[in-house]
């Protein structure tokens, strides 16, 4: 690989990312073996996570609040959107220590910064994929079907993906400049998923505001998931396009703003 300067603000040096694809997989593979080493029911935890999560907000949301749920069970309507939320907030968090705690790698040879917080989204796929298997009872339980829209799940889960990748670029960058940036993270997070249709639906945000609601990229991923898992309600046409455009902008300029630190990360961690 030829090592050269950046040549202006859009050389994300993808080539460089293509060329080192094989040590982008072996990352993605050290990423999911020590998530699961030395631990007691392994890759379980990916489906106990949201259950439990959905169980809670089934109560306190549900039974007790009795906040709408779009005609669907609580339950089902909170685990269609904790599988995709838990999957941004674990790879959003897994991004942000990305640089710093591959410092000493960094520090002695070169290759593309950017994979990363690639590796680190992309291992977070294993861990949806175990938890999405667990939708299957839950929708059979109810008599749930869903509609020809399941076939756009991968198409919802890319964007969950980059959706990620644009938010962590940022976040992994000025954790780079600023050490502290990772005490913010989950608080970060925390403020995502209360502006996110989560605990309530999209539904609920009046007409008017919804392109607006819809700049939240998760928006358009939650209500995607909803509808595409139970074939419920109407698809999110207008969020869905304010939120792939919302996703577009943040990654790029996410990848202008940690290429401008990619050539001097080694001097600064």
């Amino acid at each position: 690989m030829q090592i050269r300067p950046t040549a202006g603000w859009w050389d994300f040096r993808l080539g460089e990312v293509w060329a080192s694809r094989e040590l982008l997989w072996f990352l993605v593979w050290k990423d999911v073996k020590v998530r699961y080493k030395e631990t007691v029911i392994g890759a379980a935890w990916a489906v106990l996570q949201p259950v439990f999560t959905m169980i809670v907000f089934t109560i306190f949301f549900g039974r007790l609040a009795k906040l709408p749920s779009s005609g669907l069970p609580y339950p089902v309507f909170y685990l269609a959107a904790l599988l995709p939320w838990s999957y941004f907030a674990g790879a959003l968090s897994g991004c942000t220590n990305a640089i710093v705690e591959n410092q000493r790698i960094i520090t002695k040879v070169y290759f593309p910064r950017l994979l990363l917080p690639l590796s680190v989204v992309i291992a977070g796929l294993v861990d949806l994929a175990i938890a999405l298997v667990v939708m299957v009872p839950l929708l059979i339980y109810y008599g749930i079907t869903p509609s020809v829209g399941l076939l756009l799940v991968p198409a919802f889960v890319l964007m969950a993906l980059l959706a990620a990748l644009a938010f962590g670029l940022w976040l992994t960058t000025l954790n780079v400049m600023y050490r502290d940036v990772r005490y913010v993270v989950p608080f970060v997070i925390q403020f995502f998923m209360f502006a996110s249709p989560v605990i309530y639906s999209a539904s609920a945000v009046p007409a008017r505001w919804q392109w607006i609601y819809g700049l939240n990229p998760m928006v358009g991923v939650i209500e995607g998931f909803r509808w595409a898992l139970t074939g419920t309600g109407r698809p999110p046409g207008l969020i869905m396009l304010a939120s792939f455009v919302a996703v577009c902008a943040c990654l790029l300029f996410g990848l202008v703003f940690f290429s401008r630190i990619d050539g001097s990360v080694a001097d600064r961690i």
